[in-house]
């Protein structure tokens, strides 16, 4: 366990520096490896999450090198691999791969992963693979054991909207050709969709695929992580005298809920540069300091923002009156129980705050007294807390930061860069 303590002090200045996005990056290297040729991937994200996609397309049969700050991938006929798949904590990993391969006829592959990603739920990315007419073994959890097929189609509801079940049956339906078509009464993170059609499958109609579902290779380029960016620039909207950008970041609609409830909390928010890389939308982010004051964030509005939470959280905690974040009923089967832990941590903290069936209550009064924090073994719960801790009225301590890495390997260093006061 390596222990981490953040310090109030310094305000926080200058250019953050944030990896590639984590879920872009995870479908970037699956759909390589699916795809005809070399395919070439700029800015991937190597935090731990994403190397496991990467050893494990690789036990599937892809080549992969790594060419300077770029990553190639040549596309190979998928086998079956020598051992299990371990995706250790990494539940896209586990998700989109049991997708891809359950269309994979001839491939068998067992997935396991760690204690966490054992207890995560993974029926509702199995049942409607096995309406498609998969083979899978096992229960609601890690391990599972799927023997590729060539699927049927499905005319699937997502709900409650995920992308990874979205994903996984999008990735199973492509070696087919009946339909599939996805309904999402609330839209879910359209990264796939988007990525698919940069590979030369363009999504039809809504979320349909379409005939032409062969993968072509091709160059991506993958914009800055809004998830990691989220405790830099949350840092800088608490902690007075700040300001901090985030270049090249990605600003897909479906990822910038933290940042729009920031601006209606009254944080200063400017995006400059936008334009389309490789089908996303990015932009260079500025946030700057301002007194914050509490929101109401409907539940329709958390699968924008579903990672965020507990660094929305934090900023609650510093905003002056009552903040109410509803639908939250996701954060139970997270990581950790990420609901709970967030609760934990801030009551840990001196911050008054209370759950309500699937809602939180933030009591904010612009200020927080430092405590000491168990992180539950999820990096977005320690990462959050520390930063609270650079703004509180006294340190905030996580008992383990390790798993960290699994996302954010260079967070402290980053945070740093920028006036922090972390050790």
């Amino acid at each position: 366990m390596t222990a981490l303590t953040a310090r109030p002090g310094n305000a926080l200045s200058g250019s953050a520096l944030i990896p590639g996005d984590k879920s872009c990056s995870h479908r970037a290297l699956i759909l390589a490896a699916m795809a005809e040729g070399e395919s070439i991937i700029g800015n991937l994200n190597t935090a731990e999450d994403v190397m496991r996609t990467m050893r494990a397309i690789e036990a599937f049969g892809s080549v992969v090198e790594q060419d300077g700050e770029r990553w190639r991938v040549r596309g190979a006929a998928w086998r079956t691999p020598d051992a299990p798949i371990d995706c250790f904590n990494s539940g896209t990993t586990a998700r989109l791969l049991i997708g891809a391969v359950a269309g994979m006829a001839g491939v068998s592959a067992t997935f396991v992963g760690d204690a966490s990603l054992s207890a995560r739920p993974m029926r509702r990315v199995v049942a409607p693979l096995v309406r498609m007419g998969a083979t899978i073994e096992g229960g609601d959890t890690l391990p599972i054991t799927v023997h590729g097929a060539r699927l049927g189609g499905i005319d699937f509801t997502n709900v409650p909207a995920s992308a990874q079940v979205k994903s996984a049956i999008l990735l199973a339906g492509l070696s087919g050709a009946s339909p599939v078509r996805i309904t999402e009464p609330v839209a879910s993170r359209d990264h796939s969709e988007i990525m698919l059609g940069e590979f030369g499958c363009a999504i039809e109609d809504g979320i349909a695929l379409g005939e032409q579902r062969t993968l072509t290779a091709c160059d991506i380029i993958i914009g800055a992580d809004p998830s990691a960016a989220a405790f830099a620039l949350t840092a800088a909207a608490i902690i007075p005298g700040s300001s901090v950008t985030v270049r090249d970041m990605l600003v897909n609609p479906y990822r910038t809920g933290l940042y729009e409830v920031l601006e209606e909390m009254g944080a200063a928010v400017e995006l400059a540069n936008e334009r389309i890389v490789s089908g996303e939308i990015v932009a260079d982010v500025t946030i700057g300091h301002r007194r914050l004051r509490g929101v109401s964030v409907a539940a329709t509005r958390i699968p924008a923002m579903i990672d965020e939470i507990p660094v929305l959280a934090v900023a609650a905690a510093m905003a002056d009156g009552e903040t109410v974040i509803h639908g939250l009923a996701e954060l139970r089967v997270k990581e950790s129980d990420r609901l709970g832990a967030t609760l934990t941590g801030l009551i840990a903290c001196g911050v008054t705050a209370l759950a309500d069936g699937d809602s939180l209550r933030i009591f904010g009064r612009g200020s927080a007294r430092g405590g000491a924090v168990l992180a539950h073994g999820d990096h977005r719960i320690a990462m959050a807390f520390l930063t609270l801790g650079l703004a509180a009225d006294g340190p905030v301590s996580v008992d383990d930061g390790a798993m960290i890495a699994t996302s954010f390997p260079n967070f402290v260093d980053s945070m740093r860069a920028l006036g922090a006061d972390i050790e």
